[in-house]
Order: structure tokens, then sequence, then C-alpha cells
């Protein structure tokens, strides 16, 4: 896929909690294809810092644990205050194929939309490779979101997204935790922003796995949801 573009200008937004096993493996092919790497860590307790020393990354630490959501947060103001054209969220732990971001960039780059998401759900082979019980918590929260965001997409809670500097500008977090993403799609619909999804390919090890979301954590969602529905 050609498309124009100075990686350098591309932020590669990288939220991390304990991640100090993976990191560098996760970051060092995005170093190599010299995109602006970005690792916001939120407050770990574990070996990440010296995992990462020596390699040319911007490295942020939250003083306390605030959550995914915050980290995010973070990771785009800087972005955006060092003018960044494109910020990528990039999952720590290993999840994300590098090779794909171009392809995710392309509808953002090429003006169609101001956002783009991955999709698991989009190619039959992604579909696939999708655990079975994943799957169904991701269908379960693609209905929460359809009906608390208005935005009714092919999947949920995928953390790789490509967005340009509209997007940047308006998206603002303050869902600390999990319940971000839900948010994230919230305000592209009230700032009508363009979005489009983009079939991406999910990278399921026994790590992943372990550290991924659990059926818990989507009730814990839908609770946050429903609170800021009442209140």
């Amino acid at each position: 896929m050609q498309l124009s573009f100075e990686p350098k200008k591309v932020f590669i937004i990288i939220p991390s909690y304990n991640e100090g096993k993976v990191i560098a493996d996760t970051v060092k092919p995005l170093i190599k294809m010299e995109y602006t790497v970005v690792v916001v860590d939120d407050c770990s307790t574990d070996n990440t810092r010296e995992a990462l020393a020596g390699l040319p990354v911007v490295y942020l630490k939250h003083d306390i644990n605030l959550g995914q959501g915050a980290a995010i947060q973070t990771g785009l103001e800087y972005a955006l205050e060092k003018n960044a054209e494109y910020a990528v969220t990039f999952d720590a732990d290993g999840q994300h194929n590098y090779e794909e971001i171009p392809a995710l960039l392309e509808p953002v780059i090429n003006g169609r939309a101001d956002i783009a998401m991955g999709t698991r759900f989009k190619r039959q082979e992604d579909i696939a490779n999708v655990p079975f019980a994943r799957k169904l918590i991701l269908k379960g929260a693609i209905i929460v979101n359809g009906l608390f965001t208005g935005l009714w997409l092919t999947d949920a809670h995928n953390g790789f997204r490509a967005m340009n500097r509209t997007a940047l500008s308006k998206i603002k977090l303050r869902e600390n935790r999990m319940a971000h993403a839900s948010e994230i799609l919230s305000q592209v619909k009230s700032n009508h922003l363009r979005y489009e999804e983009v079939p991406v390919k999910i990278i399921y090890t026994d790590y992943s796995k372990l550290k991924g979301q659990s059926s818990m954590n989507s009730i814990n969602i839908l609770i946050d949801l429903l609170l800021k529905k009442i209140f």
C-alpha cells in the first residue's frame, strides 16, 4: 500500500501497565519503522522502565495508577502538543500487528475519515481467529455500545485506532478505565467525526489472553455506562 506520510509525524500511543515482559518486543518494530513511539506507563510496579532503557521512545509515567483511558488521554495530549499529524493507539501486550498500521491510517490520510477503528469482524479469517468466549463477550459489547453511543460498529473494545489532528483535538477522555472505549465512540458521534472501520487481525497469545479483558470487566463497563446515563 502506497501512502505519503512522514513516519515521525505518526505518534504511536501505547498505554502500559506492568508489561515489562513484552514491552520491548512491542516497541522495537515500531522504532524500526521510524514512528514516534510514546509509552505511557500507568504507574507500573514491574521492570517496564528498565525494559525500555536505551530505546528511542518517549516515556511518560503516571505517579499513580489511573487506568488505561487516562493513559491514552495522556498520550493523545502529548501528541497534540508535539504537533503530530496522526496518532495511533496500540496495545502494549503485542496483540496488534505493526504491519497493519498503514492500512489503518489509509482512510485517515486519504481524507475519508477523522478516525479509523480496527475490527476483528470484517474478514472471515479474523473472525475465526477470535476465541469463542471472547467472541461472545464482544458481541454483547457491540450491542451495549450501539445502545449507549448510537454508533453501531462490528467490533467493540478494539484498542487499535488511528486518528488525525481533528480527532486528536476533539477527543477528551474522562473515563479513566476500560469504559473509555465506549466514551470514544460517544465523542466520535457528538463531535460529528467521520469514521471508518478497518479489518485487522488480533494476535492472541497465552500472555495476551491472560492480560485481556475479562467478563467481569465487561460487567464493570456496563455499570459505568449505566451510572453515566442515570447521573
